[in-house]
């Protein structure tokens, strides 16, 4: 097993970050896509490590196009000597419409072919340049020389996608030479769920499970004294509440019986009203916390806690920081992973 940590705020220290993880012996560091663009943050997080991957988990697919995403890979590919992942998610509709004014389609037939373009532009670069990828949804049929950055010197990046559902799982492992959990995922739902599902898409294509990683977002509680703890929980509280709250994700407390409390959370959602968004969090009490988090009352306990807890399921464990907390000093906290 691997750990991984997420890179963030303040978006000027990433480098700082980034080496602060992989000295701790972090096998690799993640940018998400919340407030920064991931690739740029990759860029970043490429000057302060020389071993430790960097990748994006994740960059929206349908906020770009095959073309763009290829040469932003390829370029962070180069630049970090052969250590980036492309890590890719479709999104909700909302968000793709309204937030990035771009089309919507079946999100996991659109994805697949969206990696496919990504693969057909990456292999044209490595053959003659012939590209002639045409599909449903996009169609990339024009490569002159000039825009061809030739074979790639470090090898071409590996493709995650994310999936929450198993249809979206099995794309994955269809398509993708990984799956990343969603965050808001219990090991139950993993080894029930997401990991079969990719299983399935790779037989389906008759493609072997070595090489093949399933990632899994972690959330983890815990501090350096009674104050730190508490503000971790409360974090991690309020985010379970709120993708608890989203019917999308309503499977993943389903399988636990809990579907009563997405009913609840989704009905508190819909208000305007804040104490109704505060009292989303108090539902979520500290048995459902322990389902979806790790609680450590020692910061130095949460490796082997996380060991424990996703062995024999996840081949890297991404450690999630609760919002609010210095990055660089929970990590120092939790100590060494290597």
């Amino acid at each position: 097993m691997r750990f991984d940590a997420v890179l963030g705020e303040p978006f000027a220290t990433v480098p700082e970050q980034a080496a602060t993880a992989e000295r701790l012996g972090y096998a690799g560091v993640h940018a998400t896509e919340l407030t920064h663009d991931p690739f740029l943050t990759c860029t970043l997080a490429t000057t302060g490590t020389r071993t430790a991957d960097v990748g994006t988990q994740i960059a929206v697919a349908f906020a770009r196009n095959p073309m763009s995403v290829a040469v932003a890979a390829r370029d962070l590919q180069d630049l970090s000597g052969g250590r980036f992942v492309l890590g890719l998610g479709t999104q909700v509709e909302a968000h793709i419409t309204r937030r990035f004014s771009m089309p919507w389609g079946p999100p996991a037939e659109r994805i697949a072919e969206f990696v496919r373009a990504v693969r057909a532009i990456w292999q044209a670069w490595e053959g003659d340049g012939r590209l002639r990828f045409q599909g449903e949804h996009y169609r990339h049929t024009l490569m002159t020389p000039a825009f061809s950055p030739g074979p790639a010197p470090n090898g071409l990046p590996p493709v995650h996608l994310a999936a929450v559902g198993a249809r979206m799982a099995e794309t994955a492992g269809a398509v993708a030479d990984g799956v990343i959990a969603h965050v808001f995922c219990t090991p139950r739902y993993l080894e029930e769920v997401v990991a079969p599902a990719a299983a399935r898409g790779l037989t389906r294509e008759g493609r072997d499970r070595d090489g093949f990683a399933v990632v899994a977002p972690a959330f983890v509680v815990t501090g350096r004294d009674d104050a730190e703890r508490a503000a971790a929980a409360a974090a991690v509280r309020a985010q379970i509440a709120f993708y608890g709250s989203t019917p999308a994700y309503r499977g993943v407390l389903e399988i636990d019986g809990r579907g009563n409390l997405a009913d609840r959370l989704h009905e508190l959602s819909v208000s305007r009203d804040p104490a109704r968004w505060a009292a989303m969090a108090a539902l979520v009490d500290d048995e459902v916390l322990a389902s979806f988090a790790v609680v450590a009352e020692r910061a130095a306990d949460v490796p082997g806690l996380l060991r424990q807890r996703y062995d024999g399921l996840a081949d890297r464990v991404v450690l999630g920081v609760p919002s609010g907390v210095d990055r660089g000093g929970w990590l120092e906290a939790i100590g060494s992973v290597a």
